[in-house]
C-alpha cells in the first residue's frame, strides 16, 4: 500500500493499525543538534489522544510515545528519527458485528472493492489513530521551525452552526475551554449545542483554523509545486477534513476585485500589507505575511442512531455501530492541522535554503 510516505527533504513514513500493537511514525530528514526529548513530542500527543472529556471518544489511551532511534544525549544525530505509540486499549470486539458490513461513511466499501480485504477493527489504517504519527513528527518540525521564529497557532473556528466571533478572539482561552475555541461565550454556547447532539447518538462538524506568523518571504515553488497546493494537499489528507481554504478561501467568491486586493504599503524600508486576503501566500509563494490556513471537518461517521448499510454478501442492512467515538472531533483535528502545517513549512524552508545554497555555490565557485 503506497501513500504512507510524505515529504520531499523533511519526509515522514507513518504506520500502524487503530487495533494493531501500536501506531508510529519514522523522519528522515531531521537535521543534527536539535534538542528533542520525549517531553517535546509528548505535550503534542496529548492534545489529541482521546479519552479527555466528554466531548471526545471515551477510549483510554496514555498515547505514550518512545523513541527508538535518531536522538543521542538529547540531540538529534541526522539519522532516521523512529517514534512508537503502543496501543493499549484495543477493543476488536466492539467490531465483531461489522465484518461483513460495511458503514457509512467510512472506508470500509473501498478498502474491501480495492485490496479484497480489510481490518474491520476500528478501520485499520483509515483510523484517526493513523494521525498519532503525523502529530509526533509535526512536533519536531514545530522544534525546527521555532528555531527560525516561526510560530503556529491552531484553533477551532467553529462547531456546528456555532462560529467563533473574532472580534472577541482571545488566544489565551484556546487551552481553557474543551473546544480550544478563542472565545469563552462561544465555547459555553458550542457545549450546550453538543450536549443536546450527544443526546440524539449523533455527532456534529465544525471548522478549524491555522495562522503562522514569522514565515520569511519565498517558501514556496510556482506551477505544481506551489506552498497553498502543497498545503492543501497535506490538510486534505486528514481523513476528517472536505475541504481546506487559504486566507479568505470561500470568501472571495462574491468580492470585487478592487476589494479582494491586498494594497501595501512601504514604511521605513518595510513592505506592508493593508490587508490579508491571500492568507500568506501570492503566487504560490509566502509573501511575508502571516499564513491562515482553515479546514472544514465532517461529522463523525460512527453515530449511535441505526443506520441503513450493505453487507460484502450485496445484501440490505440495517446497522448499529458499537464502540467509542467522538460526538465531534473538530477540538483534537486541531493539533492535526497543526502538525500537517508544519510538515509543509519546514519541508519548504529547507527547498528554500538548498536553492539558495546551489546558487551561492555556483556563483562562488565560477
Amino acid at each position: 500500500m503506497p501513500g504512507s510516505i510524505f515529504g520531499t527533504l523533511f519526509r515522514i513514513s507513518t504506520w500502524g493499525e487503530s487495533h494493531g500493537q501500536g501506531v508510529g511514525v519514522v523522519i528522515d530528514g531531521c537535521p543534527a543538534g536539535l534538542p528533542l526529548e520525549v517531553r517535546d513530542i509528548q505535550l503534542e500527543l496529548n492534545k489529541r489522544k482521546p479519552g479527555q472529556n466528554k466531548y471526545a471518544s471515551p477510549r483510554k489511551e496514555n498515547d505514550k510515545v518512545e523513541i527508538l532511534s535518531g536522538v543521542f544525549e538529547g540531540l538529534t544525530t541526522g539519522t532516521p528519527i523512529s517514534l512508537i505509540v503502543k496501543n493499549t486499549d484495543q477493543r476488536p470486539k466492539d467490531y465483531s458485528n461489522i465484518v461483513d458490513v460495511y458503514r457509512p461513511g467510512h472506508a470500509d466499501y473501498t478498502f474491501d472493492e480495492k485490496y479484497g480485504l480489510r481490518d474491520y477493527r476500528g478501520g485499520g489504517r483509515s483510523s484517526a489513530r493513523e494521525t498519532i504519527g503525523r502529530v509526533a513528527a509535526g512536533a519536531i518540525a514545530k522544534k525546527i521551525l521555532k528555531e527560525f521564529g516561526i510560530t503556529l497557532l491552531g484553533y477551532t473556528r467553529s462547531v456546528g452552526p456555532v462560529i467563533v466571533d473574532m472580534a472577541n478572539f482571545d488566544a489565551s482561552q484556546i487551552h481553557e475551554n474543551l473546544f480550544r475555541m478563542p472565545d469563552e461565550a462561544k465555547a459555553i454556547e458550542a457545549g450546550h449545542y453538543v450536549d443536546d447532539i450527544i443526546k440524539e447518538g449523533n455527532s456534529i462538524g465544525g471548522t478549524i483554523e491555522c495562522v503562522v506568523t514569522g514565515v520569511p518571504t519565498g517558501l514556496g515553488e510556482t506551477v505544481f509545486d506551489k506552498l497553498d497546493a502543497n498545503l492543501a494537499k497535506a490538510v486534505m489528507s486528514i481523513g476528517a477534513i472536505k475541504a481546506v481554504e487559504i486566507g479568505a478561501g470561500v470568501g472571495v467568491a462574491d468580492k470585487k476585485g478592487f476589494d479582494n486586493n491586498d494594497f501595501s504599503r512601504y514604511e521605513d524600508g518595510k513592505l506592508i500589507k493593508e490587508t490579508n486576503h491571500a492568507g500568506g501566500i501570492v503566487g504560490g509563494m509566502s509573501d511575508g505575511s502571516p499564513i491562515i490556513v482553515r479546514a472544514t471537518v465532517k461529522p463523525t461517521a460512527s453515530i449511535h442512531i441505526e443506520q441503513p448499510s450493505v453487507t460484502r454478501q450485496k445484501e440490505n442492512k440495517e446497522i448499529m455501530i458499537e464502540g467509542r467515538h467522538d460526538p465531534v472531533i473538530v477540538p483534537r483535528a486541531v493539533t492535526i492541522l497543526e502538525a500537517m502545517t508544519a510538515l509543509v513549512l519546514v519541508d519548504a524552508l529547507m527547498m528554500n535554503m538548498t536553492a539558495k545554497m546551489d546558487y551561492l555555490r555556483k556563483i562562488y565557485t565560477t
